[in-house]
């Protein structure tokens, strides 16, 4: 049975690997089925060439282990993912529930918290950081949504563009988010419309 469990996990994580490490998994094996047919025939012809055989076995030995190495990439690729991953998703839920914004305080207290983290200071500051940035992105995209809202209210004949010169014009510290000003708009007007044929 652990067999079985073990040949599963490669698999999953073969299937979860990058295109790239799928890739080079083939030559490997490509190689490897070449290297037994030729053994087989070194073999079986009537007068076996003995430097033949011994030649064909290193290589297939060669190949065997370069299809080792490559399952250990792809091993290693997979559990470096999945630690991202959970360290992503507690590192949120703790910043989340602590509602602090001083990056060296939230790795110190994570860390307190799980000192299994402890050698992975440095990925947790950088996740952190990451992190913090997408909530202060979803902070201003709700500020600007709000406030977008009802200045469209106010200006309901305008287009698009009018409406994204004129909000920025009145709030010029949105002015580096015009991309999101306009996507919003856009978005705004079409539910506004969508509510009035309705």
């Amino acid at each position: 049975m652990p067999r079985s469990r073990r040949l599963r996990n490669l698999i999953r994580e073969y299937k979860e690997s990058p295109r790239f490490e799928k890739m080079s998994f083939i030559p490997p094996f490509i190689i490897l089925i070449v290297e037994g047919i030729l053994l087989i025939h070194a073999i079986t012809i009537n007068v076996p060439d003995i430097m033949v055989v011994e030649l064909t076995l290193i290589l297939l030995a060669i190949s065997i282990v370069e299809m080792i190495l490559v399952f250990g990439e792809i091993n290693r690729h997979y559990k470096q993912n999945n630690f991202d991953k959970i360290l992503t998703i507690r590192l949120d839920d703790f910043i989340t529930e602590k509602k602090e914004i001083n990056v060296k305080k939230i790795v110190t207290d994570f860390i307190e918290l799980h000192p299994e983290y402890n050698r992975y200071r440095n990925e947790a500051y950088y996740t952190t950081c990451a992190i913090l940035e997408t909530h202060k992105q979803k902070a201003l995209e709700k500020e600007i949504i709000k406030k977008l809202e009802t200045y469209i209210k106010r200006i309901k004949k305008a287009d698009v563009d009018e409406i994204v010169a004129g909000f920025v014009d009145k709030y010029p510290n949105y002015r580096g988010s015009r991309n999101v000003i306009y996507e919003k708009t856009c978005k705004l007007k079409a539910s506004n419309k969508n509510n009035n044929s309705n």
